[in-house]
């Protein structure tokens, strides 16, 4: 894959709209307390999701393996740098959506994320690189070995963080209290 100037621009277009948009939204650049910082391993710290990366990075990891497949199986005969551009704008779309005042709002009402105040700029372009990562990586290997990796992905957070991709979106979805209990235990 060679990535042209123009992909450049449309990339960059991209993630400037998704960061001007939740700038317009009131999302801040680096979260409430103004601190740069590069990881936040604690999923109940204020400074969850305000870092450059999170436990919740590799969630959207798997977005762009998930991405991937799904542009593979309904865009097979389009260029992949298109469908790569199609998966960085889902996410930054995505991004959007996750840090807007009815999502954060959802989250708070259902899962875990009691004190979730949405992500950082900081981050949301961070979980955009890492979808792109996560397409990419896809892009090169072999179905089987992409499917491993999203599975053993999911089963590491749900063992370190007891949340993953999966339960995160049931919960938003469909929230079953045992789930958010069986989360909450231990804290």
């Amino acid at each position: 894959m060679t990535l042209t100037r123009r992909h450049w621009w449309i990339i960059t277009a991209t993630v400037l709209a998704a960061v001007a948009i939740e700038w317009w939204m009131g999302r801040l650049p680096l979260g409430p307390d103004g601190r740069f910082g590069w990881f936040e391993g604690d999923i109940w710290s204020s400074a969850q999701s305000q870092r450059v990366i999170d436990p919740y990075s590799v969630s959207h990891l798997v977005h762009g393996f998930l991405f991937f497949g799904v542009l593979f199986l309904v865009a097979r005969r389009t260029p992949i740098t298109a469908r790569l551009l199609a998966a960085i704008a889902l996410e930054a779309a995505w991004e959007v959506l996750e840090n807007s005042p009815i999502v954060i709002d959802r989250y708070r009402a259902v899962t875990i994320a009691q004190g979730y105040v949405g992500d950082s700029i900081l981050n949301s372009v961070s979980d955009i690189v890492m979808a792109a990562i996560g397409f990419l990586v896809a892009w090169r290997l072999r179905v089987i070995v992409s499917v491993a990796l999203v599975v053993a992905a999911e089963v590491l957070m749900l063992v370190l963080i007891r949340d993953n991709l999966t339960l995160n979106i049931l919960m938003l979805v469909w929230p079953v209290d045992a789930i958010r209990e069986w989360q909450m235990v231990g804290h």
